[in-house]
C-alpha cells in the first residue's frame, strides 16, 4: 500500500489542493501526457465536471479508474 500524498495545483486562477495516492497521481500525470494537457488543466476539467457532493481527491481517483477501466 501506499500513502496518500497532498498535491497542489493551481485551477481557474486559485490553488487548490487534493491528496492521493502515488499510484493514482502517476497514472493521472500519464492521461495528462498523453492528451497533451499539464496536470493543471486536467484536474481542472475533472474539477469542473464532478457532482459538487464529490470532492476532489474522490473524483481523480474515480476518473482515473474510469479510463484504465476504458483501456482493459
Amino acid at each position: 500500500m501506499t500513502s496518500v500524498v497532498k498535491r497542489s495545483v493551481s485551477i481557474r486562477g486559485h490553488r487548490t489542493s487534493f491528496s492521493i495516492e502515488q499510484p493514482f497521481y502517476d497514472e493521472l500525470h500519464n492521461i495528462a501526457d498523453k492528451r497533451g494537457l499539464p496536470l493543471a488543466r486536467l484536474v481542472g476539467e475533472i474539477d469542473e465536471a464532478r457532482p459538487r457532493s464529490t470532492n476532489l481527491s474522490s473524483a481523480l481517483r474515480l476518473f482515473v479508474l474510469d479510463a484504465v477501466r476504458a483501456r482493459a
